[in-house]
Formats: C-alpha cells, sequence, structure tokens
C-alpha cells in the first residue's frame, strides 16, 4: 500500500510537541472501555474502561522498552505516542503474546500485528521500521474514515480510524465503530489503554 501522508495540523493548533497529533486529542475520545470478553483474557473480574487500564498497566514495563521508538514515530507522523503504545498493548501485550514475533496464527506480525496477508511487514518485530509501518497504516485508515464520514467530528474519525485498524475500513458504518471489530470492543479498548499511557508520559 502506497500513501502519501501529510500532516493537516491547522495553523499549528495542534503541535507535535504537545504529544496530540495532527488526528484529533485521544484523551477526548469517548470510551466504554474493554468488554468482559476482553478483560477476561487477564482474568480480571470487571469489565470497562478500568479493566482497559489494569491491561495496559500490566503492560507498561515491556512497553517502556519500546517508548523512546514510539515517541519518535509518534513525532515523525503527528500520532500521540500513547495511542501507539495502547494499540501495541492490544494487539500483542507489548509482545508479550508474540512467538517468533508473529501472532494472530502466524498472520499479524510484530508489536503491532501488521498483517501479512496485506502488507509486506518491514524491518524487525520489535523495531522502529515496524513500528512506523503499522502507524502509517494506523493514518491511512483514519483518512478513509474521514473521507467516508466527511461530518464526523475529528474526534469520531479518529476513533473510527482505530477501529478501521482492526477491522478494515468498510467494516465501520456508523458511530458504533466497535459493531464489526474483534470483540466488539477494540477502538474503545485502544482508547482507554491510550488514557493511561497519556498519563504514564507517552
Amino acid at each position: 500500500m502506497l500513501v502519501v501522508f501529510l500532516c493537516l495540523c491547522l495553523a499549528g493548533s495542534i503541535g507535535r510537541s504537545t504529544g496530540v497529533g495532527c488526528y484529533g486529542d485521544i484523551k477526548k475520545v469517548g470510551t466504554t472501555g474493554a468488554s468482559c470478553a476482553t478483560a477476561r483474557q487477564d482474568k480480571l473480574g470487571y469489565c470497562g474502561v478500568r479493566a482497559s487500564q489494569q491491561m495496559a498497566a500490566t503492560d507498561l514495563v515491556k512497553m517502556n522498552k519500546f517508548k523512546a521508538m514510539m515517541k519518535a514515530v509518534g513525532k515523525k507522523l503527528c500520532v500521540d505516542p500513547a495511542l501507539i503504545a495502547a494499540l501495541a498493548s492490544r494487539e500483542s501485550r507489548a509482545g508479550s503474546a508474540l512467538r517468533n514475533g508473529y501472532g494472530d496464527g502466524g498472520n499479524g506480525f510484530g508489536l503491532l500485528q501488521v498483517d501479512k496477508r496485506y502488507h509486506k511487514p518491514r524491518g524487525a518485530w520489535n523495531s522502529q521500521e515496524h513500528i512506523t509501518q503499522a502507524i502509517e497504516i494506523l493514518v491511512s485508515m483514519i483518512k478513509a474514515i474521514s473521507k467516508k464520514f466527511p461530518k464526523w467530528s475529528v474526534e469520531q474519525k479518529l476513533k473510527g480510524g482505530i477501529a478501521a485498524y482492526n477491522a478494515g475500513p468498510g467494516n465501520v458504518r456508523n458511530l458504533n465503530v466497535d459493531s464489526y471489530t474483534t470483540g466488539k470492543d477494540y477502538a474503545s479498548d485502544v482508547v482507554a489503554r491510550a488514557h493511561y499511557y497519556s498519563g504514564k508520559g507517552y
């Protein structure tokens, strides 16, 4: 997939140095957090935002190994590093869920689970090159949703793009963006995890 990425920040009102990014403020995106099914992966007796943030906390020590790379990619592509960390937490538990760099039955590659059926993976599973590729894909999904739903708010488009990263833009059909995502909670879970990482220096 060849995509030209342009930072669309308006008049510098959302600067890269703020940790917000060019595609909306993740901290302003509404979320109900993880489904009970997702929460049960960690044997949690509760669901929702609390569960998402507990799972993100479980991954924090391992995630911190990749923090500098995530911040570098976030700056380059104008995406909040907290969102990158949240995706890595949901997708691979900061690498803990991978076997030889792969997950999802051998189809998903790396921290951010680039699907080898649709993309040619770049770099090592834990490399900055891999993170860059994955976030380029995320940006392309946000742009696809923005084009599909031009009347949505910036934050709604951001959440829709997160859902599309998992399910594809064709499966984001209305504001209930998680209807066709894994666990029917993907975007909400990722957003809640991002809120947690926002408070941890990402």
